[in-house]
């Protein structure tokens, strides 16, 4: 196996040179081309005297140029920081800072929105535009994608690197505070790559479509595991959940991965009977039954594969396809080459069915938070049940999840512990009202959170988006009568309808933040 991240595409590429890498739009880029850009890029870094370890970001739309600025810096022995394109100036700007960027690719567009932020990121030394010429000057080295032509040919070797160095650094926003940057090894990617490839059963054949961002560490997966097996990725920044269905149609799919609040979306669209899609994956929440069903309805020859993850370990667990209907809401078991623990506040390990804390060990544990010593001591801690004679504890990740696992091995989310409600001292999880909600028919999104209440602690809100034609508060509230205990039911004036879509974050999950700060309960 590789034990670098952008060998993957070297190797794919003296196996499969004329295999297609990557499509975006009408643009088709080889495993050859692909390999080629790759070597000319770090060369490009290499000249300008970018040295091991050095921090590279990459802020723009999913294109072919993203992709050889990634994996261009993770040959040159640099680390790639992806930068989410929804953010803001003033956010791209607090990520170039944290992390001493030094290096910036970006489209023209973008700079001129950065112009007057990048003052802010003192490390940052020089911009690589993808086309055209920056709208106003920058203080700073401008290079242009042309440049990579003069680099084809350069023979320059780039900084040796192995497994446990630095590859990226993920920036993930928390329930509180500003982004942390996740910082994943070589080892951590390409190990998360072979497990996620293994069980999905990926092979060169098979066709992704990309439609997560790429800053996300699900979206970035799509290209890891693409390229370890040879197969395609198409990238795609869609407008419409529609046209996530057209495009499947069109380049015959056989991949694709979404988030909770998307599969909703695309579980009400008629896909055609010939739809080439192989599998689904689903992970950043949980994805309601009733979507489930909906799309086994829809896409009855594709298996789906429903999965539990977090940054810091990338992947964690997942439901084969065949345990779906026997074992409904679960998250599954632990990938391979990872253990999945269920423990209590001391360490010691859960019975079956009783909740306690996700711990995840293994070769997926990213090397800590950049630059946050204390929130790393705080979520990488020693793993449970270590030798008491091992000399240098092995760590893992405490994910902060409250989940159980059954008499059979399979784990069940409960929910994340900043997010548990706490009502007349009963713990609630918010996920167990929204399924009851989604179970209903009733809605089409709901977001459940508390909020500060003198009497009770917390209260709970629910916001559902359904027709106000045909659905009213009262409705949902006989409905979680019927269903929930009373301490779990909310008031009718904590009940909030709504007909547009629920807010979203920039990688596609519903912003229960933002809702908690902007929705008025009682209208």
């Amino acid at each position: 196996m590789n034990h670098l991240i952008h060998d993957s595409i070297f190797d794919s590429a003296a196996r499969i040179p004329d295999a297609e890498a990557l499509v975006y739009g009408a643009a088709r880029c080889t495993y050859a081309e692909l390999a080629a850009s790759v070597r000319a890029m770090a060369s490009l870094l290499l000249a300008h005297g970018l040295q091991p370890g050095e921090r590279v970001a990459i802020y723009m739309e999913k294109r072919i140029e993203n992709v050889i600025a990634m994996f261009g810096a993770a040959a040159a022995g640099c680390v790639f920081v992806p930068v989410n394109p929804l953010l803001k100036p003033e956010q791209v700007a607090y990520i170039l800072g944290d992390c001493n960027v030094r290096f910036l690719v970006t489209s023209p567009e973008r700079q001129a929105q950065l112009a007057p932020v990048l003052a802010a990121c003192p490390d940052l030394e020089a911009l690589l535009l993808t086309d055209g010429a920056p709208a106003a000057p920058s203080g700073l080295a401008v290079l242009h994608w042309a440049a990579l032509n003069g680099h084809a040919d350069d023979a320059r070797a780039p900084h040796r690197r192995i497994d446990t160095d630095m590859a990226a650094i993920l920036y993930t926003s928390g329930s509180t505070g500003a982004p942390k940057g996740v910082v994943l090894s070589h080892r951590n990617m390409v190990a998360g790559a072979d497990s996620v490839a293994t069980y999905l059963g990926l092979c060169a054949a098979d066709r992704l479509l990309a439609v997560l961002p790429l800053s996300f560490d699900y979206g970035l997966s799509q290209l890891t595991t693409a390229f370890l097996r040879g197969a395609t990725v198409v990238l795609m920044n869609y407008l419409f959940p529609k046209d996530i269905v057209a495009a499947v149609h069109a380049e015959r799919i056989t991949g694709l991965a979404a988030v909770p609040p998307l599969w909703i979306a695309l579980s009400r669209f008629e896909w055609p009977p010939e739809c080439t899609l192989r599998f689904i994956t689903n992970s950043g929440g949980a994805m309601p039954t009733v979507t489930v069903a909906a799309l086994q309805r829809a896409l009855p020859r594709t298996e789906i594969f429903l999965m539990y993850g977090l940054t810091e370990a990338f992947r964690s667990t997942y439901l084969p396809p065949a345990e779906l209907a026997r074992r409904p809401g679960s998250i599954g078991h632990a990938i391979p080459n990872a253990e999945v623990l269920v423990v209590r506040p001391d360490g010691s390990l859960c019975a079956p069915d009783e909740p306690g804390e996700l711990v995840h060990r293994g070769a997926l544990v990213a090397l800590g938070y950049w630059n946050d010593a204390a929130r790393t001591a705080q979520r990488f801690r020693p793993a449970p049940c270590q030798p008491p004679g091992l000399p240098l504890p092995e760590l893992a990740v405490w994910s902060g999840d409250t989940v159980r696992r059954d008499a059979d091995g399979y784990l069940y989310f409960i929910g994340r512990s900043d997010e548990m409600i706490k009502v007349s001292g009963y713990r609630i999880s918010p996920t167990e009202i929204e399924s009851v909600l989604h179970a209903s028919g009733l809605v089409a999104e709901v977001a459940v959170f508390g909020i500060d209440d003198t009497q009770l602690g917390q209260a709970i809100v629910a916001v559902a988006v359904a027709d106000p034609q045909q659905v009213d508060r009262a409705t949902l509230l006989a409905e979680c009568r019927r269903r929930l205990p009373a301490y779990m039911v909310p008031a009718l004036e904590h009940i909030v309808l709504r007909s547009e879509a629920l807010p979203r974050n920039p990688n596609g999950k519903i912003d229960r933040n933002l809702l908690r700060q902007t929705i008025k309960p009682g209208r």
